[in-house]
């Protein structure tokens, strides 16, 4: 087995488990899957970002006017706020290209509680 047909089998196995693993499926789940695959083959390669980029290594000498308000001692990594982190447990639901995505509906604003 080639490494893309392995890509594929991930792709595939990961869009079956995101429709709740229904049986009968499995001709659509793999052309999805190669079509994703192919995708993600002629998508450019990004190079991984340096440690030590200027907007972390930032010092109070390297500062413009623009940035008053900053603290010189804290570097501004540190600062930024934190991606999001994913649940344990929890598998990102693949969308095929071409579908849209579902849609979250609002939730019912909280009624305050009695103090």
């Amino acid at each position: 087995m080639s490494t893309d047909d392995k890509r594929i089998r991930e792709f595939a196995y990961q869009i079956w488990e995101s429709e709740g693993q229904p049986e009968g499926q499995e001709a659509r789940h793999w052309e999805m899957a190669r079509k994703l695959a192919e995708a993600e083959a002629l998508a450019p390669k990004k190079p991984p970002k340096a440690a030590g980029s200027k907007a972390a290594g930032k010092t109070a000498s390297a500062k413009t006017a623009g940035d008053k308000g900053v603290d010189s001692k804290t570097p501004a990594a540190a600062k930024a706020k934190p991606a999001a982190k994913a649940k344990p447990g929890v598998t990102p639901k693949v969308v095929p290209p071409g579908e849209k995505a579902a849609e979250k509906k609002p939730r019912a604003p909280r009624k305050p509680s009695a103090i």
